[in-house]
């Protein structure tokens, strides 16, 4: 939003506007010779009002008047500070105040009238001063914060630090004559100034109203919501509840309440809104690698590297926030895959909405410490977005910069190329970003063929959800704490490539078994085959329901289904014992099927049989052990 053309107002009321409007007046009247004659005698007598109080007022400036030479203003108190420091440096009289609405001013003084003029007219042709300084009245000063612990406002004038200028008229004729610089009381407000509020009649403030675009009308209505006061939709129209948000604004702020928002009213409304933005440093930031022209919070994050298809901007200050350009050539096959990539990064929190188009899409993810947003879409063969990583508790700013982003947003030539690639590699990276991880990784088994498993319960702990295989989730059925035993069911249909058969026989002892597991929690992104030797079918203490193996398995194995010979199952491999004492490299323990048959029985299911008297060869017995095992994954 440009303020120019939302707060441009209507022209000061003048007496060139008499003549006009007495005659609109008076032409009612049939009589329009008698109209005119009252008009000229109303004009004649207004003219001698005004010339009379102007003589009063201005016979008494020079002698009465404290002034002050207002030079500069800034949106927040840390900019004024600094400035105030570096005029003080140069200048006498520096004082800074509080101009309300979050604006701070800068100004030199209090002097006479008179010598507000002359430190003006100095300071101004030496450059000391900016051009735009003016005089100002004290009227405005709030809370005095430079120097610090001043209080300069309950004071008299001071004397002005310049010596006395020569006067004009008594100067000899030889004598050079400098331009005098025309006074500076009505210099229009530019950026750096806290806009005024001008002194608009209702009337007046609807016309200048008049003048805003729908979409101008309707920005007025977003802010009015954020202040609080509209509830309404925002379409422009400015109706009853419109002007009711406007009066309470007003009352609220301390103007005058007539429900019609003055130029500077909106002014004031717009540096308000925008305030939650002003330590953030945004600028508009053009990234040729990445053909991309964006806003972007300069204050927060900075450019690091490029990792195709990121340009990776990182925090460079207390705010922990992170802002990706995405840009790539591609088709919607790309965007649907950079999609998917995506929800798998640990930039982006599992929670929170997701929506995909045919040519962009929109993903958020959420949690306790960060929210994640990212928008992207597809134009002309290129891929181009950002993701915006915010900390979470910040939602009022997150959002205004977030729509600052996207509003701003414009495509370049261009788009960062695969070779844009760091030497750094890893299983767990993606263009330099962390793949989530889950908080924990076992194994289990179908017990049949609609994607029933059983598993260790040690992977069921404290997790906010369980997938199978990465990706499915599951729900937890039964937990066996005794037996260490958990059963879990599919959310969605699933087709095994096997299913455990339990073995008809007595597992004999000192026979070979074989445990199926994904050792590396995954990482293979398949399960390996250990084998190993039936040792006891009872626990150290005798224990029953218990087997005792001597089998070289790894933490990520608990869970795996233990096999015989035959390819039937015997026992579930448990996780590690932890004690006080040290048992012998090797010695793992299982639960039987026994026990694992009364956990089904609890749940109303039949396990499958099998007489597994022959043995299978090793293929086949690697292919049975594999096609039933599954990665179970618990999640915070």
């Amino acid at each position: 939003m440009r303020a120019s053309s939302l707060f441009g107002g209507i022209p000061p009321f003048s007496l060139t506007h008499f003549p006009i409007m007495f005659f609109r007046t008076e032409k009612r009247h049939q009589d329009h010779q008698r109209g005119y004659r009252v008009i000229f005698k109303r004009i004649a007598l207004a003219w001698a009002m005004i010339v009379m109080s102007a003589c009063v007022v201005f016979a008494q400036d020079d002698q009465d008047d404290i002034v002050w030479v207002q030079i500069e203003a800034q949106p927040n108190l840390a900019a004024a500070t600094e400035r105030a420091r570096a005029y003080a440096a140069d200048l006498e009289d520096v004082n800074g105040f509080s101009l309300g609405t979050n604006w701070y001013g800068i100004a030199l003084g209090p002097y006479t009238r008179a010598d507000a003029r002359q430190v003006l007219r100095v300071y101004r042709r030496e450059g000391l001063v900016p051009r735009d300084s003016f005089i100002a009245q004290g009227a405005n000063y709030a809370q005095q914060f430079w120097p610090v612990g001043a209080n300069v406002l309950e004071r008299g004038v001071l004397e002005t630090p310049l010596p006395a200028e020569p006067d004009i008229e008594t100067q000899t004729p030889n004598e050079p004559v400098a331009d005098a610089e025309p006074e500076a009381e009505a210099e229009p407000v530019t950026l750096q100034q806290a806009p005024p509020t001008p002194d608009e009649t209702p009337a007046e403030a609807r016309r200048s109203e008049r003048l805003l675009t729908r979409s101008e009308r309707e920005e007025l209505q977003v802010m009015l919501k954020w202040a609080g006061t509209y509830p309404g939709a925002i379409d422009g129209a400015f109706g009853r509840g419109t002007r009711n948000a406007m009066a309470q604004w007003q009352e609220r702020k301390g103007f005058p309440v007539t429900g019609i928002l003055t130029t500077g009213q909106r002014a004031a409304l717009l540096q308000d809104y925008n305030a939650v933005l002003d330590d953030l440093g945004l600028e508009l930031v053009r990234d040729e690698t990445a053909g991309i022209e964006i806003m972007m919070p300069t204050a927060v994050v900075s450019l690091e590297k490029y990792e195709y298809p990121f340009a990776h901007y990182t925090s460079q200050g207390d705010i922990p926030a992170t802002v990706l350009l995405i840009s790539q050539a591609g088709d919607q096959t790309t965007l649907f895959g950079l999609y998917d990539i995506m929800q798998i990064l640990n930039i982006v929190p599992e929670d929170g909405p997701r929506e995909r188009r045919s040519d962009s899409f929109v993903l958020i993810g959420e949690d306790a410490t960060q929210i994640s947003e990212t928008r992207v879409s597809l134009e002309g063969g290129q891929i181009k977005g950002f993701t915006l990583i915010w900390p979470a508790g910040d939602e009022e700013r997150r959002r205004r910069l977030i729509a600052e982003m996207e509003k701003s947003l414009t495509r370049l030539d261009g788009v960062i190329l695969p070779s844009a690639t760091s030497q750094e590699q890893a299983i767990d990276l993606v263009s330099g970003l962390e793949v989530r991880r889950p908080k924990l990784s076992r194994s289990g088994f179908f017990v049949d063929t609609a994607g029933t498993v059983l598993t260790t319960s040690e992977v069921t702990d404290s997790c906010s959800r369980i997938t199978l295989d990465g990706d499915i989730e599951a729900n937890v059925a039964l937990i066996d704490g005794d037996k260490g035993v958990a059963l879990l069911t599919p959310k969605e249909s699933l087709a095994p490539l096997a299913v455990a058969h339990f073995s008809d026989l007595t597992p004999r002892l000192q026979s070979e078994v074989v445990v199926s597991g994904y050792s590396f929690e995954g990482v293979l992104g398949a399960p390996t085959i250990t084998f190993g030797t039936l040792r006891d079918v009872r626990g150290l203490a005798g224990e029953a329901g218990m087997m005792r193996m001597e089998v070289g398995t790894l933490p990520g194995d608990a869970g795996g289904p233990v096999l015989d010979a035959g390819g039937g199952l015997v026992g579930m491999l448990l996780p590690e014992q932890t004690s006080d004492r040290t048992l012998p490299e090797g010695v793992r323990f299982a639960v039987d099927r026994d026990a694992l048959q009364e956990v089904l029985g609890l749940n109303g299911m039949a396990a499958a049989s099998t007489n597994s008297a022959s043995p299978l060869n090793p293929v086949d017995l690697t292919g049975a052990a594999t096609g039933m095992t599954v990665l179970v994954s618990c999640w915070n």
